[in-house]
């Protein structure tokens, strides 16, 4: 059996790693959103100039 290293024993570097992929998470759910808003916004533009 592996032995755990000390990053995974201590309890408050765990939660603080789960609580900064959280918010990484969120920050790309974000983006990728603005982004599609974006990508939206460009397509009727697009279509709006060729008309």
């Amino acid at each position: 059996m592996a032995k755990k290293t000390a990053k995974e024993t201590n309890p408050k570097r765990v939660a603080y790693e789960k609580q900064q992929q959280e918010k990484g998470e969120t920050i790309i759910k974000w983006i990728m959103g603005v982004l599609i808003v974006l990508a939206i916004c460009y397509a009727a533009y697009s279509i709006w100039l060729v008309a």
